[in-house]
């Protein structure tokens, strides 16, 4: 390609300004630097580009095609240009985001709304296809951020910690295991267990409590939204295993009775997993910084 931006700004200078001398002044070049500029893009078309000798100069037809096609282009690289700069300086970007975690709605949301207000300029979205299997896309680009209480290793991969959680298990108050101190695995062989939508091993309870004691509880049935859980588990169709963020209202209400999972508690870590690329570009870490403080609003 022959023609570049500096012939197309040199074009529209001159097609604005009454000689050439005037117009090289206004870009900073010589007069004679200019006149090699239009005469290579003549010689290099076969066409001539303005009407010799006429004052101030007039643009031959080819002349005008390329001031037209300047008055297009320009403005579109200067805006890509400034836009660019923007990214570079973690103003302007994406954040696309999935979980491995259906209880985090509790919270999500609310804090999106706040990471909207922040960051208008940031293209925010949800992203749920992925969800039980997140890690892969988010290498590859598709996604931008995932939440998960799984780190695993993966190259280009950082986990960056929220905050730590407890799964308790969610009784109704009248309940005969809501008169324990603490659950042991087997408690749950006689009862229901209420879970997600999910493969076991990305369940706490399956993976950190129940599998490794070699326990299975008497049927498990699924449930796609957490205030569908808590409403079977007050009305005694079964137990669930939820995270304390989840409890907190239904305990206080009374709705809900809750029991440590073992005598040290089931306790884990939230984490935002995101590119090596990406971990320190401002947008992001507000957003890890926003998602950290998300419990404590939530309360």
């Amino acid at each position: 390609m022959f023609i570049e931006t500096r012939h197309l700004r040199s074009l529209q200078i001159i097609a604005q300004s009454p000689s050439l001398a005037h117009a090289a002044e206004q870009l900073y070049v010589t007069q004679s630097a200019l006149s090699h500029q239009i005469k290579s893009l003549e010689s290099h078309f076969n066409t001539k580009l303005f009407l010799r000798g006429c004052k101030p100069l007039r643009l031959t037809i080819a002349g005008q095609r390329l001031v037209d096609l300047a008055k297009n282009v320009l403005p579109e690289i200067i805006q890509t240009e400034y836009e660019l700069s923007r990214i570079a300086g973690g103003e302007l970007g994406r954040l696309h985001i999935t979980i491995e975690c259906h209880a985090c709605f509790e919270w999500l949301i609310g804090t999106l709304d706040i990471y909207r207000k922040q960051w208008p300029d940031i293209e925010v979205d949800l992203r749920m296809g992925m969800s039980f299997d997140a890690i892969p896309p988010l290498s590859q680009g598709e996604i931008d951020l995932v939440i998960s209480s799984d780190p695993v290793k993966a190259k280009g991969i950082t986990f960056e910690p929220l905050f730590p959680y407890e799964g308790r298990l969610a009784v109704s108050p009248d309940h005969i295991l809501a008169t324990k101190p603490y659950i042991q695995p087997s408690d749950l062989v006689g009862e229901t267990l209420i879970t997600y939508p999910v493969p076991r091993d990305k369940l706490d309870i399956f993976k950190h409590f129940l599998t490794p004691a070699g326990i299975e509880p008497f049927a498990v049935r699924s449930a796609e939204l957490t205030a569908m859980m808590l409403q079977l588990v007050a009305s005694k169709r079964g137990v669930a295993v939820l995270p304390d963020w989840v409890l907190h209202e239904p305990m206080q209400s009374g709705r809900i009775h809750s029991c440590p999972l073992g005598e040290q508690g089931l306790h884990g870590m939230l984490y935002a997993a995101v590119r090596h690329s990406d971990q320190k570009l401002p947008f992001v870490q507000s957003f890890i910084a926003l998602a950290s403080q998300a419990i404590q609003r939530h309360e």
